[in-house]
């Protein structure tokens, strides 16, 4: 696809769909990061990464829904349907091994460098979402939205990686990191192809 996407000139006037897809999207940003933030933590890395965790794939989810209410490109409407897919199935693996996981504790210790690492992460990441440049475009809006939302994901998980954590979880983490960069790299291929 060799075509340039004009409507991503900042000069260009938004339409009033761009403006109602930007709205929700900052409306979904807004949930998540209230999600994140906000949930209840414990003693247990295992337990902190996946309650962190399932409001970060729900607003995927969500930006998911927002996009294919207004895109026209079939291969984003094809990311679209992969990211639901993927992130309802880790949402539920991950709300099934709560109980289990919650179980497997970390020293203070342990407990207080993982939360100033995934901290870091976090404000990285909202910060750069809520940056996502806002062009007269909604495909390359959601590019620029998403690629720091599965860069997240990826870091999170990478430093939860280095952590004692419940075995049941590692799996899930390992799934995030890969088919996570394996979805920037797409993200990333197709915003170089449409939003030039």
């Amino acid at each position: 696809m060799n075509r340039v996407n004009r409507s991503c000139n900042k000069n260009v006037p938004l339409s009033r769909n761009t403006q109602n897809y930007l709205n929700t999207y900052r409306c979904i940003l807004d949930e998540m990061i209230r999600g994140m933030t906000h949930a209840r933590l414990c003693d247990s890395i295992s337990h902190n990464f996946i309650v962190q965790m399932i409001p970060h794939h729900k607003a995927a989810i969500q930006m998911a829904r927002n996009i294919e209410k207004y895109t026209t490109n079939p291969e984003i409407e094809q990311i679209a349907c992969h990211i639901i897919e993927e992130q309802t199935k880790s949402i539920a693996d991950m709300e099934n091994m709560l109980a289990c996981c919650s179980e497997k504790c970390n020293c203070e210790e342990d407990l207080c460098s993982w939360r100033n690492a995934a901290d870091k992460v976090f404000q990285t990441m909202f910060r750069r979402m809520r940056d996502a440049a806002s062009v007269n475009s909604v495909d390359c809006n959601f590019l620029r939205e998403m690629i720091p939302h599965h860069e997240g994901a990826v870091a999170f998980s990478e430093i939860t990686l280095q952590c004692q954590i419940c075995p049941e979880l590692q799996p899930v983490l390992e799934s995030i990191i890969v088919s996570q960069a394996e979805g920037i790299c797409r993200l990333q291929g197709l915003l170089k192809c449409i939003c030039r």
